[in-house]
């Protein structure tokens, strides 16, 4: 097992290894004053681990409720915030209490944003089941719910307690929903670390997971040290979302978050050759790594319709949405970029 220490405003550790599910009765009855958990999760994850946490928890003393919705992106919506926020109610759950998110990252999101403000915040855990919230969605504190008008447009910066990555659960993951998680991976070794993108390079999907993980979210803590409230370094966290959102929104969610942030890495990759930032082999690297995990690099929106929906994302600053564009392996820039020329930009990397 791997300990990560994440130090923010809430400070955390972050535990990566196999058999960990079994731990979370210990580590919730340590926590102080812990008499009640409410263990969130969707119809995909509770049927396969829930029961593990849940008697877990049991043996360690604990009383437990269930709050289980359907999966899918549509459901991290303010209905099911609601519904859940009123569970917690009506089981009278305390400040001392905890909320348990097992799940992928629309579980960790939606519990995240419950715990930040129901009686104006209680604790969490989080649990993430897929690779791509354990290497993103689960450290660093961004909670949040979707609207009509676009993703993660409610939510707060809202650290958990603790994150147990259990990577025994990755072996049920689908093979699709595992190449999700790998474009966040990668993402992570175009921006900071030339070693971690040349070891995925080479192994493709059989890369070493603990190891891999365990680096991902030592590059997020130290990012979230920097900047925990996403006003300067952490936006480059962002590469390959903006357009990303785009694509996901225009799809109706049929084209899954990682996808999008892949066709999102492409685009932007592309649009930074032509404009002469991003050089010729970087961009070539990144679209052959994309392709080696099977992972999308393009999409059939017009650029009018992905800078339409880049006008509604929430990293937009009055006139300006901050693009993150590739220069080399291990290193992006913060472009500011008017929003009169999004759309031109979009349509270079398509």
């Amino acid at each position: 097992m791997n300990t990560v220490r994440v130090t923010a405003s809430r400070s955390y550790d972050v535990r990566i290894g196999s058999g960990l599910l079994e731990t979370i009765g210990c580590c919730a009855a340590g926590m102080k004053d812990v008499k009640r958990v409410c263990i969130v999760s969707d119809t995909n994850v509770w049927p396969l681990y829930g029961s593990t946490v849940k008697e877990s928890l049991r043996n360690a003393g604990l009383q437990t409720l269930e709050f289980v919705f359907p999966a899918g992106e549509a459901q991290k919506s303010a209905s099911t915030y609601l519904e859940l926020l009123n569970c917690l109610a009506e089981n009278r759950l305390s400040r001392s209490d905890l909320i348990v998110a097992l799940g992928g990252g629309v579980v960790g999101d939606i519990s995240g944003f419950a715990a930040a403000t129901y009686l104006r915040g209680i604790r969490f855990i989080q649990i993430p089941t897929t690779l791509l919230a354990a290497v993103d969605s689960s450290v660093g504190g961004k909670t949040a719910i979707d609207l009509p008008a676009g993703k993660n447009l409610v939510g707060a910066f809202y650290q958990p307690s603790l994150v147990l990555c259990d990577t025994d659960c990755l072996d049920s993951l689908p093979s699709d929903i595992f190449r999700d998680g790998c474009a966040e991976v990668i993402k992570y070794g175009v921006l900071y670390d030339p070693a971690l993108f040349a070891h995925l390079a080479k192994n493709g999907l059989e890369f070493d997971r603990e190891a891999v993980i365990s680096r991902c979210v030592e590059l997020k803590r130290d990012v979230v040290a920097e900047d925990e409230f996403d006003t300067g370094a952490r936006m480059k966290l962002n590469l390959g979302h903006t357009v990303g959102h785009g694509v996901e929104a225009q799809s109706h969610f049929q084209i899954s978050h990682g996808k999008a942030v892949a066709i999102g890495m492409a685009i932007v990759s592309r649009a930074g050759r032509a404009l002469g930032i991003c050089t010729e082999e970087t961009t070539d690297s990144i679209l052959e790594i994309l392709q080696k995990f099977g992972l999308p690099c393009s999409c059939d929106y017009s650029a009018e319709s992905l800078y339409t929906a880049a006008l509604s994302d929430k990293k937009r600053s009055g006139g300006t949405v901050n693009l993150i564009i590739p220069e080399r392996i291990g290193f992006c820039r913060i472009a500011p970029t008017p929003v009169e020329e999004i759309q031109a930009f979009i349509e270079a990397g398509l």
